[in-house]
């Protein structure tokens, strides 16, 4: 009976098949066989169309029944069965790739990327397991409040590899700035010195072409962590594929994309200001008026590559991001509060010395 779910195992052997983001091929665990995305997508192309099919909202209710799930859990909740080993998969509603905990095969829910759920675009990982943990401890050096002994004594706890849904915003800002700007220069007339400002009224109108303005569409992820994550480099972005998925988890978007253009336009507001601001130079400035009209125009959806790492240290979690793609790293590090306390002495006794110092030279000592 055709399965949910698809488990990407290697044609060769029935090993585990993973994306390797070295050689950019479908590579097995077991015994090393190596694929291209087509060969693998044409080997899989029935059972994922089947697996489609038999997702339906039935099939769901019937499985919710059996497990004797409330409703809310029924509402939120989606259970599948391995076709590998046969256990039950218990997952969320965005769930779009895992791996089954009992048998631990990469496992796609096909059923996710059908029609408009579609990705238009992926970024597929550059960046490995073992390099996201050495740009961690990368990470740790030069923190001169670190505790001495986090680096050695925390203890990595998870590390996953997570397409995080994007969504990507092209618009036009039209923007009219007004500025209130000055000019001085000072000249001596006699024993006095003149100071002369002259003000003017600067107006600036223009607009600013945007393309593929990111916005992090799952509410898991903190979009702090997301948001200092970029740039990522879109002319690695390709046409999506279910195949670069095994061996990385995955959920598709559950903030529409109507819900995050506000923070698409926050952005590109800001970026015209900033690029309007920029023109004017040779002036101190204070704005006026600053009106930015955003003029919306085509959105799509995409894969970016993330790689999370959670550590505990001391009983507290910490938790990481590292981009898939260029390794740039974020996360939160405890402090040293005996560091901090002679970091704060040393800042105020090297002021008191250049006070002291400035205090002498005034007096003519």
């Amino acid at each position: 009976m055709p399965s949910a779910i698809t488990n990407y195992q290697c044609p060769a052997c029935g090993g585990p098949l993973h994306f390797d983001a070295e050689q950019q091929k479908l590579k097995c665990d077991y015994c090393g066989s190596v694929f291209t995305n087509e060969e693998i997508s044409a080997y899989y192309q029935e059972k994922n169309d089947q697996a489609i099919d038999v997702n339906t909202p039935e099939a769901q209710a019937e499985a919710a029944q059996v497990l004797q799930w409330t409703e809310e859990e029924a509402r939120h909740m989606r259970a599948y069965s391995c076709p590998s080993c046969g256990a039950q998969l218990i997952c969320d509603e965005n769930t779009a790739a895992t791996r089954c905990p009992y048998c631990d095969n990469p496992t796609i829910v096909p059923a996710q990327f059908d029609g408009a759920l579609k990705p238009d675009y992926i970024i597929p990982f550059q960046l490995k397991k073992e390099q996201a943990i050495e740009k961690l401890r990368e990470f740790y050096g030069g923190k001169p409040l670190l505790p001495s002994a986090f680096t050695q004594d925390n203890h990595i706890e998870e590390v996953k590899g997570i397409y995080v849904p994007f969504w990507l915003y092209d618009g036009t800002a039209k923007a009219r700035m007004t500025y209130h700007g000055t000019t001085s220069h000072s000249y001596t007339s006699g024993d006095d010195m003149v100071t002369v400002t002259d003000h003017y009224r600067l107006i600036r109108e223009g607009s600013v072409r945007f393309n593929h303005v990111p916005a992090d569409a799952s509410s898991k992820m903190p979009d702090e962590f997301m948001d200092a994550l970029e740039p990522f480099d879109y002319r690695k972005m390709v046409p999506f594929e279910m195949e670069y998925l095994p061996g990385y988890l995955a959920d598709k978007y559950d903030v529409s994309a109507e819900e995050d253009s506000q923070r698409a336009d926050v952005r590109m507001r800001n970026t015209t200001i900033q690029s309007m601001r920029s023109t004017v130079a040779g002036y101190s400035v204070t704005p006026e008026q600053e009106n930015v009209y955003i003029r919306p125009d085509k959105v799509q959806y995409a894969f970016f590559p993330v790689w999370m790492l959670t550590t505990r240290w001391k009983d507290k979690i910490y938790m990481f991001a590292m981009n898939g793609q260029s390794g740039k790293m974020i996360g939160d590090l405890p402090i040293d509060n005996g560091k901090f306390i002679l970091y704060l002495v040393g800042i105020t006794a090297g002021l008191m010395a250049i006070l002291f110092l400035v205090f002498f030279v005034i007096l003519g000592y």
